[in-house]
């Protein structure tokens, strides 16, 4: 049997290391548990390092917006947000083209911050990927980009 036959939670013949989705998170709290500690060591928990990460992209951005890239619900990230503008990480301002949108944007200590997490990360990010020549590398993105896309798809279908 295949390992895509394997991993169907369906197939009696169920093997859980052939599951892709517990292989993603098992990766996924691996990882964090790598940088959760070096984050901790200049004053970041996961959650800051991923506002920071997304509003490094682009600034200002909505918080409805933040949360989504930053996979974490509206209401934890409204409270994040709202630690985070106290620390002086973000400031917050209405948006000029909807004032129920609350735009968020780096001010230079949240930059400062920003460049220190980047530079505390990257060595974790080059050790995981250093066997990954650009082929494979973009091999990976587009697959987990094509199982992303398809489970958009179904979100909005019934399940059952």
């Amino acid at each position: 049997m295949d390992n895509k036959a394997l991993g169907d939670p369906g197939n009696p013949g169920f093997q859980v290391s052939k599951y892709p989705f517990f292989l993603l998170n098992r990766l996924v709290s691996r990882y964090n548990g790598v940088i959760e500690p070096r984050l901790r060591a200049i004053g970041l928990d996961i959650p800051y390092w991923r506002v920071l990460m997304v509003l490094g992209e682009a600034s200002p951005r909505g918080v409805r917006d933040i949360a989504d890239a930053a996979v974490i619900p509206l209401s934890t990230m409204t409270r994040i947000i709202q630690r985070m503008v106290a620390a002086d990480l973000v400031a917050v301002s209405p948006s000029p083209d909807d004032a129920r949108v609350t735009r968020v944007m780096l001010t230079a200590a949240g930059e400062a911050r920003l460049a220190e997490a980047r530079a505390t990360t990257a060595p974790v990010y080059a050790m995981v990927t250093r066997d990954l020549d650009g082929d494979a590398f973009d091999r990976l993105l587009a697959t987990l980009e094509q199982l992303h896309d398809s489970l958009i798809d179904e979100s909005s279908k019934d399940m059952t």
